[in-house]
């Protein structure tokens, strides 16, 4: 395990045991942004690779909701705190959230090869896809998400020490891949849970038992 995965699950363990004297060793301290996308249309839009090597897009997930958030497996703060989130969700759905695929989607494809990125995921639910692709796939995916992310160096650091900057925030799709919803990064996992749990009942009300959802990956 490379060194700034083990600190990234590191900070994971501390956030998950609520341990207050946890501390974090990084390049740089990245910055993080919080823009609203409530009342922005946005049309999310991705063709990337799962840790399988599954080629996944938007679609892929016809009939279930997406929960999709960008970050990076050395993020030492934000990004273990909104899979935390992810995990706090997911267990306050119960069945329901066989219908909700969270995602993860690298901006550091660099460093975050698919088994980093899996065992990442996989330290805070088995249900957390991690997504990755090339530069340039990220960078569309990103785009039709309005993420902004960027790659910062310390004057005279070697190549490969560096953090990243970006977006943060969790994003909400429909059963058919549309957008619903942005909640921000530390909202309440109880208050998020309970507007799926009702758009997720809305869509039932209208949808056909036919078009429900495909199988959940792992």
């Amino acid at each position: 395990m490379r060194p700034s995965l083990a600190a990234g699950l590191a900070a994971a363990l501390c956030l998950a045991n609520a341990a207050p004297t946890c501390a974090q060793t990084a390049a740089a301290a990245p910055r993080h942004t919080e823009d609203s996308a409530e009342s922005v249309a946005l049309a999310p839009r991705y063709l990337l690779q799962d840790a399988r090597g599954r080629v996944l897009t938007h679609e892929s997930f016809r009939g279930r909701f997406q929960l999709i958030s960008f970050g990076f497996t050395s993020c030492p703060d934000v990004c273990p705190t909104t899979l935390l989130a992810y995990k706090n969700i997911i267990d306050a759905l119960g069945a329901q959230a066989e219908r909700l695929q969270p995602i993860f989607i690298t901006v550091d494809p660099e460093r975050d090869t698919a088994p980093m990125l899996r065992e990442y995921t996989a330290a805070f639910h088995p249900a957390i896809l991690g997504l990755r692709g090339s530069p340039e796939l990220l960078q569309r995916a990103a785009e039709s998400f309005r993420v902004r992310y960027e790659k910062v160096r310390e004057p005279g650091a070697a190549p490969e020490i560096y953090t990243m900057d970006h977006s943060t925030g969790m994003y909400l799709l429909d059963a058919d891949g549309h957008f619903l919803a942005k909640f921000a990064s530390n909202a309440p996992a109880q208050e998020i849970s309970a507007r799926i749990r009702s758009l997720m009942a809305a869509d039932q009300a209208r949808t056909p038992p036919s078009r429900r959802g495909n199988a959940p990956l792992r």
